[in-house]
């Protein structure tokens, strides 16, 4: 059974730092895997992802420049260092994988609350 699971969120005041940690199990991913986010009452937008080898990575722009994703194969993880966090950051953050390179993110976590209060 394929699982994603988030840890690492929590409440933060503006300008602080929390690092997500996404733990995939079942299978190994050897294609992209990403963050996403949902604020309440807004739909699910992209954060970041990253391709096996960890040589490329895409961020949104509302991100760019603060947050960090990262991977470790060998332990089958995904980070997001999130930096100089602001308020409009709050939501709940979901950790997702590809099968393919060019395919759709088909695997999901259940995702973990971030807060950021100002």
């Amino acid at each position: 059974q394929v699982q994603l699971v988030e840890s690492g969120g929590g409440l933060v005041q503006a300008g602080g730092s929390l690092r997500l940690s996404c733990a995939a199990s079942g299978r190994t991913f050897s294609s992209y895997m990403a963050w996403f986010r949902q604020a309440p009452g807004k739909g699910r937008e992209f954060v970041a992802d990253i391709t096996w080898s960890g040589s490329n990575t895409y961020y949104a722009d509302s991100v760019k420049g603060r947050f960090t994703i990262s991977r470790d194969n060998a332990k089958n993880t995904v980070n997001l260092q999130m930096n100089n966090l602001k308020p409009e950051d709050t939501a709940v953050y979901y950790c997702a994988a590809r099968a393919s390179d060019f395919g759709i993110y088909v695997y999901w976590g259940q995702g973990t609350q971030v807060t950021v209060s100002s």
